[in-house]
């Protein structure tokens, strides 16, 4: 059974949340920021806006994957687009749609779309969040293709810089409090064994935040607000212990004129983060 063509560009039903100020605090100290932007609780971090949002994907996720796929189901990407900066106290207003649907040989990636706004209806954030449902190679693909994020091979000649950020023995541990991402295989050392990883793992979007972290101090001259984009690939597990370095390079100008900087990362000599990418506003 594959995913329902029908569905494709459906928008559910509104989910309304504040971006709560101690919550985004103990978001950027559980990803180890201390920029003093989110310490003072001027903004949140970015990678904060899913924790606000993630109800309303979850409300199209349970309508159109099957029960019984739900457990195959791994966050392959994470698209992110800033039309504001992330405000503690701001109310989001977010609804979800299935934007896109891609089967392979072995299994099917899933891209949802993801629209905040402000009470007054002024647009805050867009995500893009595909999923890659192992198993699940029946069915059809539909819907347009999401927006590109690969890594120009060209950038590789202008290294930005590198910034590495250590994974404590703890780092699962304090995310999932923060974030309320209560999967097991985060905690729980036995359960992530049993079904196959040598141990906890580190949280996707605590790695993609942690390279937020790099963008924004490396890029952005320590600014979140001049953050207008971030994409990540996720393609290896982090452990606690490992060091993430993230590696960026300067992918030249968008055609509104932002810098826009291509980047990975890598832990216990593994790449973890493909084609990264972020678009920063000028100063």
């Amino acid at each position: 059974m594959g995913l329902p063509l029908d569905k494709l560009g459906q928008t559910y039903d509104e989910r309304v949340e504040v971006i709560d100020p101690d919550r985004a605090k103990a978001y950027a100290a559980a990803t180890n920021d201390d920029n003093p932007a989110y310490t003072s609780g001027k903004y949140a971090p970015p990678v904060f806006g899913v924790v606000p949002t993630w109800d309303a994907m979850l409300v199209a996720v349970s309508d159109i994957v099957p029960a019984e796929s739900l457990p195959m189901i791994v966050h392959g990407e994470q698209d992110m687009h800033f039309i504001q900066p992330l405000v503690p106290g701001m109310t989001l207003r977010t609804v979800a749609q299935p934007f896109a649907y891609r089967v392979g040989g072995t299994g099917t990636r899933c891209t949802l779309k993801v629209d905040a706004s402000t009470d007054d209806g002024d647009p805050v954030l867009t995500e893009y969040v595909t999923m890659f449902i192992r198993g699940m190679s029946d069915g059809e693909s539909g819907g347009p293709d999401k927006p590109d994020h690969r890594f120009p091979a060209e950038a590789r000649d202008k290294p930005l810089g590198e910034m590495s950020i250590h994974v404590d023995d703890d780092q699962t541990f304090r995310y999932r409090d923060a974030s309320g991402d209560e999967m097991p295989i985060h905690v729980d050392e036995e359960f992530a064994k049993a079904v196959g990883l040598p141990g906890i793992i580190a949280h996707g979007l605590c790695t993609m935040a942690m390279c937020s972290q790099a963008v924004v101090k490396l890029a952005a001259d320590g600014d979140p607000a001049r953050l207008r984009r971030l994409a990540v690939r996720f393609s290896n597990n982090v452990f606690p212990g490992n060091d993430v370095v993230a590696s960026l390079y300067d992918a030249g100008r968008t055609d509104d004129g932002r810098q826009a900087v291509a980047f990975e990362a890598r832990a216990n000599d593994q790449t973890v983060i493909k084609n990264g990418r972020a678009e920063i506003d000028p100063a």
